[in-house]
């Protein structure tokens, strides 16, 4: 049996056993397991990082024109220029926890990434001697 048989076998092996259930039971028939690939959290962190991006240019629109509207509308005694500040102050601290919230989540993913293939660089390099044992005991 080559290593990646044996891989690929012990890796349906390992699956098999454990299956993640996110505070439920299983679903009827049994549950399934959750398998994330490095693909799918690549994908999945170059998303949030393309929403941070977007959201840093977008979400920026209407804050000077707001801004300024505000303060005309407080120079003209209108007490609706206060509110307006407030609002755009409001909207930029959603904005930034937005912003940071997606960065982590993109950093997160990378982490968890480049975590995965030196997990699997370790594993590989742990079974491989009992692979060739394996072999010579046959």
């Amino acid at each position: 049996m080559s290593f990646d048989e044996e891989w690929a076998q012990l890796r349906d092996a390992a699956a098999q056993r454990h299956s993640m259930r996110l505070n439920s039971l299983p679903a009827e028939g049994g549950g399934g397991n959750l398998v994330v690939n490095r693909d799918d959290l690549g994908r999945i962190g170059n998303d949030a990082y393309e929403l941070r991006v977007r959201l840093s240019k977008d979400g920026d629109h209407a804050r000077p024109a707001t801004h300024d509207a505000a303060i005309a509308l407080t120079n003209g005694q209108f007490t609706s220029g206060s509110a307006l500040l407030k609002v755009n102050d409001r909207w930029q601290t959603h904005v930034k926890t937005l912003l940071d919230a997606c960065a982590r989540i993109s950093n997160h993913l990378d982490f968890t990434k480049a975590q995965h293939a030196k997990d699997d660089v370790k594993i590989e390099g742990d079974i491989t001697p009992i692979s060739a044992l394996t072999d010579y005991m046959k």
